[in-house]
This record gives C-alpha cells, structure tokens and sequence, in this order.
C-alpha cells in the first residue's frame, strides 16, 4: 500500500486559494485524517477546496464551521441523528481501517495509494456545501443550484478550481450513483462502499425512528 501521491500534482495547476496555517487547522479540527496526508501539496489544496467552498457555498453566504457541524449527513433518510461531519470523518476512518486489512492481506497485488484514497474521502461530499442551503427557516434544504446540479458535479468543479489530482477527481465523481456505469478505481470501490454503509445505516435509522413516532 502506497502512502503518498504515485501522481505528480501539476505545478501549473496551483490553488486559487493559498491556505495559512489557521485555515489547514480549521480544516483539520474538522477532519483530523487530513494530518494523513503525506504529501504536503496535495494536503494544503484538500483545505484550499474546503475554505474555498466553506466561504462561497450556502447559496454564497457562506458557511461556518458551527453551522457545518450541525448540518445533516443526509436529508433523504428521515430523522437518523448522523451529521455531516460525522459522515466523512467516518468514511475517511472506514478508508484507512479497509485499505489497512487489504494491505496486509493481500501486499502490493491490490495497489492503494493511501493519500488518493484520503484526500477523495474528504472531498467526495464538498459539493454539498453547494447542493444545500440554510433556508429562511434556518433549516438545512436544498438548493436550487442543487436541485439541478448534484454534489459529485459541484464537488469536481471546485476541487479541479484548485488543482487536486485526476484520481481524486474521480472518487468525487464516481462515488456515487454517477459511477455506475464506469469502472471505479480501488481507491474509489473503497470509498464508494464506505458511503454506503453509512447511508444505509441512516436509512436504517430513519426508518426506525419514523415507526417510533408513528
């Protein structure tokens, strides 16, 4: 299992946002699997897209980190109780806890490179931050931009803005129903299954929770 980029990042490619040292720990407070990113360019641009959309998302108002921390993991699973943050923190854990079993299953027959596996875990959903919105209510809903437009869509768009890698690019848009129809990557098969198991698990709990007020 490989622990840093097998990818050059492109030095013509730079972020549209050079990160400071209180953005990558803003970042990091919120997805401490972002300190297992090997390499540093590749880590700094992961945050660059997280500021970026945290500053330009929410129908352009913009998100904070509180609000972030509140928002649903998903809203088509009734009441679950899970959070967004939660959610990928979860997935980033399951990435690295699954690729960890198959390296030392399997050795170098089933090729991972862990930082791609990483950096696609923390940026699958950044779209979200576009797809939904805090209405007038001040609850999450869906945006209109979302309505037309879904994550893995808006979510390649911002990451490519700031040069991550085509590998990365594929896991943000393939992890979804979107991939279907092509063939995942292992870094992407990894993640796409880690989505799913939390997503069916707060289908799960919604289910549950909506017999319970029934």
């Amino acid at each position: 299992m490989s622990t840093t980029m097998s990818t050059t990042l492109s030095t013509s490619s730079a972020p549209l946002h050079t990160t400071s040292a209180s953005d990558t720990a803003l970042v990091a407070r919120l997805f401490p699997s972002l300190r297992h990113i090997q390499n540093a360019a590749l880590r700094d641009r992961v945050a660059a897209c997280w500021i970026d959309a945290m500053a330009t998302g929410n129908g352009g108002l913009g998100w904070t980190e509180e609000q972030l921390r509140h928002l649903p993991f998903t809203l088509k699973a009734g009441d679950n109780g899970m959070l967004f943050i939660e959610h990928l923190n979860s997935c980033a854990e399951q990435c690295r806890a699954i690729a960890g079993v198959l390296a030392a299953t399997f050795g170098p027959r089933v090729p991972i490179d862990l930082d791609v596996l990483i950096a696609g875990a923390l940026l699958a959903d950044i779209g979200k931050l576009f797809e939904l919105q805090i209405n007038e209510r001040g609850t999450p809903s869906q945006s209109a931009g979302g309505r037309l437009v879904r994550h893995p869509f808006s979510g390649v768009a911002i990451a490519a803005r700031h040069g991550i890698p085509d590998e990365v690019l594929h896991i943000i848009a393939c992890h979804s129903h979107e991939g279907d129809r092509v063939e995942r990557s292992i870094e992407c098969i990894i993640f796409h299954h880690a989505d799913f198991v939390d997503f069916d698990i707060a289908g799960f709990l919604g289910r549950r929770a909506a017999e319970r007020r029934s």
